[in-house]
């Protein structure tokens, strides 16, 4: 993509700073001017210093979405390298870190390529105008362009996907029983889970397992559409039963794999059978003695860390350990 402008582009309202003795200029403009004053060097041109990803469509079209849902819908600045081509002009001497720049030519976009192209692709559908925020160096030469994008996208880390859950906890309801699950001291997962994600060997559990953990439990039946409050009484009743029927398997997560995340899903999928065929459509509740009755032939299995099941592992794992689980049921 070409780095020339058509014309001279001019950004009021800048503030000029430092960072680490680098010149920085921060400020904003408009939609319009945002996805038209910098261009993305992908990995792949020709002078050898490109290193961004190729778009991600979905992403765009996510982050799209995500600016639909109004004024809550906030985001970060992107980043950029101005490469010395852009000058800036204090409006007086009292104030001479606040003025304009003069763009004459396209910056390099650091960081923010997928937020632009679903504002690109928002703007574009609603007929409306953003302001977006930007940080610009004044100049970086390739290579530390290069390095800053590496640390940027490698070295930083997201929250990952438990924290996430639990800060929408109050938005999706299925956080909320995930998150319910840790917390709740009556449930049995209380001394196992934890809410960020990082395991111990006391808390192996996250709170993103839990969240898969209840769409198992109910996925594709009309448990899906009970109150978060009912669906979270129903799976902490299930897992109960199961931790009462096998209590030394529960507890020892080092010599039984009852509690291993493979195993757990397993028993989700089942429990979403046992739960819809014995579930009392009056009181809202599983029938508990029916099911309690169904799981005791659960013993039947070898839970032990050194038996069949330490070979079990991933999506078919878990498919193949449900069948079992079925078979032993019945």
């Amino acid at each position: 993509m070409s780095s020339h402008l058509s014309s001279n582009n001019v950004i009021e309202n800048v503030v000029q700073s430092k960072m680490r003795g680098r010149i920085i200029y921060q400020g904003s403009v408009s939609s319009q001017v945002a996805i038209n004053f910098s261009y993305s060097k992908l990995f792949n041109d020709s002078s050898g210093k490109g290193y961004q990803r190729p778009i991600n469509k979905k992403r765009c079209k996510d982050f799209a979405d995500y600016l639909s849902q109004g004024e809550d819908s906030l985001y970060t600045p992107i980043l950029l390298n101005a490469a010395s081509n852009w000058e800036f002009h204090a409006y007086d001497r009292q104030r001479p870190s606040y003025g304009r720049l003069v763009c004459r030519k396209k910056a390099t976009l650091m960081d923010g390529q997928h937020r632009l192209a679903g504002i690109k692709e928002y703007i574009e559908e609603t007929d409306s105008t953003l302001n977006v925020p930007f940080l610009a160096f004044h100049y970086l030469d390739e290579d530390e362009e290069i390095k800053l994008f590496d640390v940027i996208n490698t070295k930083a880390k997201g929250i990952g996907t438990s924290l996430s859950r639990y800060l929408n906890r109050d938005n999706d309801d299925f956080s909320w029983v995930a998150t319910n699950l840790i917390l709740k001291p009556e449930s049995p997962f209380f001394s196992k889970g934890t809410l960020i994600g990082k395991r111990s060997k006391e808390k192996h559990i996250t709170l993103q397992n839990l969240y898969q953990i209840v769409n198992l439990i109910t996925k594709k039946s009309d448990l899906i559409k009970l109150p978060k409050e009912k669906i979270l009484n129903i799976t902490m009743v299930y897992f109960n039963l199961i931790k009462e029927l096998m209590p030394d398997e529960w507890d020892d997560y080092k010599n039984y794999r009852l509690t291993h995340i493979t195993c757990l899903n397993a028993l989700s999928i089942v429990g979403n059978e046992l739960i819809n065929e014995n579930y009392l459509s009056k009181s809202q509740q599983p029938d508990s003695a029916k099911i309690s009755k169904k799981l005791l032939n659960l013993g039947e299995i070898d839970w032990s860390v050194s038996g069949d099941l330490k070979f079990v592992k991933g999506v078919a794992g878990t498919k193949m350990l449900a069948d079992d689980i079925r078979n032993c049921i019945k």
